[in-house]
């Protein structure tokens, strides 16, 4: 009798780990404006919003903003096509404005002098489930690295300068 339980109890450990959502995870390689790779991001949902794991290099060295932008689009040399940041809520830019900040906005990251960054970010406003403020709705999103750092309160986009990296996140 306990030969019979096992495969049992084993099938159903492998259904359950088979039922966990598809879209938990992303990875997304990320262009220069040259149309080189520069590393990848890696989006994991964490709770109610995501975790992105930044393996970046040959980027200008310094402190640069990174935002997820409206359209599934990095047509090169200037990331134009993105669009603007993703704003499912209608709200004005920036972490530190009193009306509210756009689900897209995140905190600034270090490129090193090397030209490299290895770090991880957080945006607790959007998901890669359902809903507004899925990453995937509307077809998907991008992420665009931008030359300066973001102020955190100037619209639309921080006075974070020219979008000199780009990813599509896509299903």
């Amino acid at each position: 009798m306990k030969h019979l339980g096992f495969p049992l109890i084993a099938l159903t450990v492998v259904l359950a780990v088979t039922a966990l959502p598809a879209a938990a995870k992303t990875r997304v390689e990320i262009k220069d404006t040259q149309g080189m790779a520069v590393g990848t991001v890696t989006v994991s949902q964490q709770g109610p919003g995501v975790s992105l794991k930044l393996h970046l290099h040959d980027l200008p060295p310094g402190q640069h903003a990174i935002h997820f932008h409206q359209n599934p689009k990095c047509d090169a040399p200037d990331f134009k096509s993105a669009g603007p940041h993703f704003n499912p809520d209608s709200k004005k830019h920036g972490l530190e404005n009193p009306e509210g900040h756009h689900a897209g906005d995140m905190q600034n990251f270090i490129i090193d002098v090397k030209g490299k960054a290895d770090t991880t970010l957080e945006d607790n406003d959007v998901t890669l489930g359902d809903g507004a403020h899925s990453l995937f709705s509307n077809g998907g999103t991008a992420i665009v690295i931008h030359a300066k750092a973001d102020d955190m309160k100037t619209d639309p986009s921080g006075n974070s300068g020219d979008r000199i990296a780009c990813g599509v996140i896509a299903k």
